[in-house]
């Protein structure tokens, strides 16, 4: 009966369209963990669950890894039963919503790591453009730097959806929310080179109109990408873990650095508030400290 409500929540939410596949498969990992830990307890219907079981399952969350849950993971998961809650609620099955109850999560603001202008140079100089797959690499991750794309918006984007005249992206992002993105003159080089050359020499590659495919002409996925960035940036010689979201933050942190507006870069990141495209401002304010403290250092000497 209890998987069967947990069914009948994920059925409601395909078809009201309110979410991704990505957003449902995320409901169903937290209710599945949650109904896991609900039987062991001998819990059988959920009109059993309390403040104190929430509270008692909130603490086996953060036993689970070694240093805890991170804050915007377990506000996730709760924020996932407590839609879920409300959903049981509206449905009758329960009268009341105790994760209402909850106090808020507060979330640790965690400042974005990013590449240096340098480090970003010198990754994207490191690739042969003599080799088909090399030359993807470039443009895929000179794209994702130049447009501050999400790596799901970069790997599920069309060739329909380039404006080689324009020198522009206009594409569905996050939320079904509509993005035009600009690039530069080189950037659209590449990419018609790309597009006109290199891709078709990928077999398969003219099945589809997903710009970057892999070496069997299928489109690349988010694991793909990370692999492919991993192994570019030990090649190129980078001392750190590069992952596919720092080319989004290099993005954001290199164009406030140059004096970019910050209600242009909200919109260029597709940002639904600006708070959350207010957090690289504490980096460029960071790095700027940072210069000042020097400077003051090599002035006293």
């Amino acid at each position: 009966m209890m998987f069967k409500e947990i069914d009948d929540f994920l059925k409601s939410i395909r078809l009201k369209n309110t979410g991704s596949k990505h957003t449902e498969a995320a409901y169903f990992r937290d209710l599945k963990q949650f109904y896991d830990y609900c039987l062991n307890e001998n819990i059988q219907d959920f009109k059993q669950v309390d403040l104190p079981f929430i509270h008692n399952y909130i603490h086996f969350l953060n036993t689970q890894t070694r240093l805890g849950l991170k804050s915007t993971s377990l506000a996730r998961k709760l924020s996932s039963l407590r839609s879920f809650y409300d959903f049981l609620v509206m449905q009758e099955t329960l009268e009341y919503n105790p994760f209402h109850d909850l106090s808020p999560i507060k979330k640790k603001h965690h400042l974005p790591d990013f590449l240096l202008f340098d480090e970003m140079m010198t990754l994207l100089d490191s690739f042969d453009l003599s080799d088909s797959e090399s030359y993807r690499n470039r443009v895929m991750f000179e794209l994702m730097y130049a447009c501050g794309l999400r790596v799901s918006e970069c790997v599920n984007l069309k060739i329909s959806e380039i404006d080689f005249h324009d020198m522009s992206l206009r594409f569905i992002g996050k939320g079904s929310k509509e993005r035009m993105i600009p690039f530069y003159p080189s950037m659209n080089d590449l990419l018609i080179n790309y597009v006109k050359h290199v891709r078709p020499s990928f077999k398969n590659s003219f099945k589809h109109d997903i710009v970057f495919v892999n070496s069997k002409g299928d489109r690349m996925t988010s694991r793909g990408f990370q692999y492919l960035l991993d192994k570019s940036a030990l090649e190129a010689g980078l001392k750190r873990t590069v992952h596919p979201h720092m080319l989004r933050h290099s993005f954001a942190t290199h164009l406030l650095d140059n004096g970019a507006d910050l209600r242009v870069v909200q919109e260029l990141l597709g940002h639904a508030n600006l708070s959350t495209t207010q957090i690289y401002t504490h980096v460029t304010l960071d790095r700027l400290k940072d210069s000042y403290l020097k400077a003051f250092e090599r002035a006293k000497k």
